[in-house]
């Protein structure tokens, strides 16, 4: 997400730090270059010319303050302006007043609403709403039918739709439904097209008259850039959407979308869908995604994650078996289940401040997915015995796991070298009471000891 303006605007932060005192011409010759990558990451023409216009005007008239220097001072300006043009703060979805609370998800065909309508409900269960899914795409062959395989996942009831009756009366009758069974949130997933059409706005429109709902996300596929905050713009013009769910951010290296879509539409963006798991749906936090445009990371959504899939008592046991050196094969399998939960690792790395930095480094190591994919194959591989004990792992049971996990006795041997290694450092960390990286305590002078 991002990672090509990030690369672009360390480049011309880089210029700007070189310099000593920065002069009216310097910061222009800049903010050209900011301009351009802007363009380049498909940045609406309109909104790029603004945005430079603002931060120039800024970095000319304010006065350096005494604990930055000139080219951090500019970044700083950057950085407010970024946070302002993505929305300034997060905005939440609106679960209070009359329940039970309505949303509809609105759309083109392929922007990802019926997914994201699921990974609405599992994000509403977890925060202990009683969501009711409601398929009222009548159009699209097998969209209900995706829907109640979704629901069936999340266990989220959803509304017993066909194909035979009217996306209005489907929307109606959920209401009813949702009133007599106590579900306090019903998420309508509308029907879309391949384009525009007279059909679906006035379909949207007449279900939108006959259930008002408290929300009406407007739900874009971020990899079609502009032509996402054209769509938006439209819709919001018929509908009066109250906010945008930008899905394929993962795979979305340019961002224009992100960066146009608030100051076009005049709507926030809530939610940013980054993965095809179900709980891949993350609240869209502007001054967090402007500190990663700018390379700076994302250390509060980073520990959210954690959190999110740490257990505190498995948390609390395995700090007791590091300890007693206790960690077994076993427990690095664990940890490497806990670590894909989080995320990719790439968007994993991504929210790590400096990373940009590193990666830009000639011999710097590149995440590699299938390599962390490997280790677990292999582990899953061993015996019980085996993930207890590594050392009783001869060459004979080396080749059987290795052909048992479809990987060779070298691949096999990187992995018992690496977990040995890490036992090693582990060892030398925890020490003896008073040791510091493995170091025998020093005697103290007799008529010093304690007694």
């Amino acid at each position: 997400m991002f990672e090509n303006l990030t690369d672009r605007l360390e480049g011309v932060f880089k210029k700007l730090r070189g310099h000593g005192i920065l002069t009216e011409e310097n910061i222009k010759e800049a903010m050209r270059e900011v301009r351009i990558a802007l363009l380049d990451a498909d940045v609406n023409f309109k909104v790029a010319k603004e945005f430079v216009a603002k931060v120039t005007e800024q970095a000319i008239g304010r006065e350096v303050s005494k604990s930055l220097s000139p080219g951090q001072q500019v970044i700083k300006i950057v950085h407010e302006e970024l946070v302002a043009l993505l929305g300034g703060e997060a905005e939440q979805i609106r679960l209070d007043g009359r329940q039970p609370v309505i949303i509809m998800m609105a759309g083109l065909q392929g922007s990802g609403k019926t997914t994201t309508s699921g990974k609405l409900a599992r994000m509403l269960k977890g925060k202990g709403r009683k969501p009711y899914l409601v398929p009222a795409d009548i159009y699209r062959p097998a969209a209900i039918e995706q829907l109640q395989v979704l629901g069936d996942r999340l266990d989220v009831p959803v509304h017993p739709s066909t194909t035979a009756m009217n996306p209005v009366d489907i929307a109606r009758e959920a209401v009813d439904a949702a009133n007599k069974e106590g579900y306090d949130t019903l998420i309508i997933d509308t029907a879309g097209r391949l384009h525009i059409d007279e059909n679906l706005m006035g379909e949207l429109q007449e279900i939108e008259k006959a259930v008002q709902p408290s929300e009406i996300l407007f739900v874009a596929d971020s990899m079609t850039g502009q032509d996402a905050v054209t769509v938006a713009d439209k819709f919001n013009e018929t509908l009066e959407i109250s906010g945008v769910v930008l899905t394929k951010m993962e795979g979305d290296a340019r961002g224009g979308a992100a960066l146009s879509i608030k100051n076009v539409t005049g709507k926030p963006i809530k939610f940013v869908g980054v993965g095809e798991a179900l709980d891949a749906l993350e609240v869209f936090h502007p001054d967090r995604v402007a500190s990663r445009i700018l390379g700076m990371g994302d250390v509060l959504t980073l520990i959210e994650k954690a959190e999110a899939v740490v257990d505190k008592k498995q948390a609390d046991k395995l700090a007791q078996k590091l300890k007693k050196s206790q960690f077994t094969l076993e427990d690095f399998l664990d940890q490497i289940q806990q670590i894909k939960k989080m995320g990719s690792l790439d968007q994993i790395l991504g929210m790590v401040p400096g990373i940009n930095k590193l990666k830009q480094m000639k011999d710097a190591p590149k995440p590699d997915e299938r390599e962390l994919g490997k280790t677990e194959a292999i582990i899953r591989s061993m015996t019980r015995k085996e993930r207890k004990n590594h050392k009783i792992i001869n060459s004979s049971r080396r080749q059987r796991i290795a052909a048992g996990s479809g990987t060779s006795v070298a691949d096999v041997n990187r992995v018992l070298k690496s977990y040995s290694t890490m036992l090693k450092m582990m060892k030398k960390m925890s020490g003896k009471p008073g040791a510091i990286t493995g170091q025998k305590r020093r005697k103290l002078p007799k008529g010093l000891r304690r007694r």
